[in-house]
């Protein structure tokens, strides 16, 4: 039952509100402000401490983490669970959310979870980590069923009408030739045309030469959102006709991930975010996997905090796009594409050729294809 104008208003105050609004809350308005009480009665003790020291379950309510979940998904609509277990995760770093099986097997799986559970991993013991990869797979397989769709779009050729394919794909579909091949089965009985053979069109090859696209993925812990769109274009982008891709995690060392791009969730299992940033060191190693440096391009997916030697990683840019490699700097890869990085040293990267810019996915994979066929 929908809750009165006053009662929507007590549980977005607070217990502040109960002596002009006392009242006006029922048994489910009460056990909603229980449970909304339990997350955000932590709010005070942020200003005083660090909110990474806050563990689940402490405070004056006596609401376990597995009850708390188990409240939310009973008292309140889906948008509103989501944005919940996103601020218990994120907002209060309430571990046990992540940590503990039948917590995890009660909790949405998106992309919030997915962060959580890559930060936490380490935490978790076998039954948890179980549980933990399918929560994984969940979302990863979400995450790529959208991205497929538009880097198959960018990187399909274009329709050549002169020419027809024995290859039966929808989107290639010759309605005007099909209706017209098949008029003498139109039925006046039924209204209907029976097709017995569809037409399609050929398509223009966008590209015959093989390129290299060389991603390279900073896995310090706020890239976390980078890190699992890099895993899943990286996943998107193998197989395509004339691209050969590369995906290199690194933070103070570097790790080549390449052998597990088609399996991006074993790939993101293995990352471990955290560390510090040595860039340049992660650009010179993706230097020396580039075999035709005009057919090549390096995408650097960091926040441009050097830890290392910034003299070094500009010098190291230079020379790539000296050579005529393309370099693309992000400084996020993610749905909202929001920045957050040292815009000194990115200027730095432009100056000397870079190209620098917070795009999607499926931006770069556009970039990517108007690069390949220019």
């Amino acid at each position: 039952m929908p809750l009165e104008p006053l009662a929507r208003w007590r549980l977005v105050l607070g217990e502040a509100a109960e002596g002009a609004l006392g009242g006006c809350l029922d048994g489910q308005g009460q056990a909603m402000d229980s449970a909304l009480s339990w997350l955000y009665g932590r709010e005070e003790e942020l200003a005083g401490r660090d909110v990474r020291e806050r563990k689940g379950g402490l405070g004056g309510s006596q609401l376990t983490v597995p009850e708390w979940i188990n409240d939310i998904h009973t008292l309140f609509p889906k948008e509103t669970i989501e944005r919940l277990e996103q601020d218990a995760v994120e907002r209060y770093k309430i571990d046990e959310v992540v940590t503990r099986a039948d917590v995890l097997e009660r909790v949405e799986p998106n992309e919030t979870l997915l962060r959580a559970v890559l930060r936490t991993k380490h935490l978790m013991n076998p039954e948890v980590l179980a549980v933990a990869r399918r929560i994984v797979a969940k979302v990863v397989r979400d995450l790529m069923e959208k991205l497929q769709q538009e880097v198959r779009r960018t990187f399909s050729g274009t329709l050549d009408r002169r020419r027809r394919s024995p290859l039966k794909v929808a989107r290639n579909f010759d309605f005007r030739r099909t209706l017209r091949e098949n008029l003498r089965r139109y039925s006046p009985e039924h209204k209907r045309v029976a097709i017995e053979r569809a037409a399609f069109f050929s398509r223009t090859k966008r590209h015959t030469e093989r390129w290299q696209v060389i991603l390279l993925v900073d896995q310090s812990g706020s890239m976390t959102s980078s890190v699992i769109h890099s895993a899943v274009t990286a996943a998107c982008l193998w197989g395509l006709p004339g691209i050969q891709t590369h995906l290199v995690a690194f933070d103070t060392s570097v790790v080549d991930l390449t052998r597990d791009v088609t399996d991006p969730v074993e790939l993101l299992m293995k990352v471990q975010l955290g560390g510090g940033t040595d860039i340049q060191l992660a650009v010179g190693y993706g230097a020396g996997l580039i075999e035709m440096p005009r057919r090549a391009i390096v995408v650097l997916i960091t926040d441009f905090y050097e830890g290392g030697h910034p003299d070094m990683l500009v010098r190291r840019v230079k020379d790539l796009c000296a050579q005529g490699t393309k370099v693309l700097g992000l400084a996020a890869l993610e749905p909202d594409a929001t920045p957050n990085y040292d815009r000194d040293m990115a200027r730095r990267l432009v100056d000397v050729g870079a190209h620098v810019a917070a795009m999607t996915p499926g931006e770069l994979a556009t970039w990517i294809a108007e690069k390949v066929r220019a």
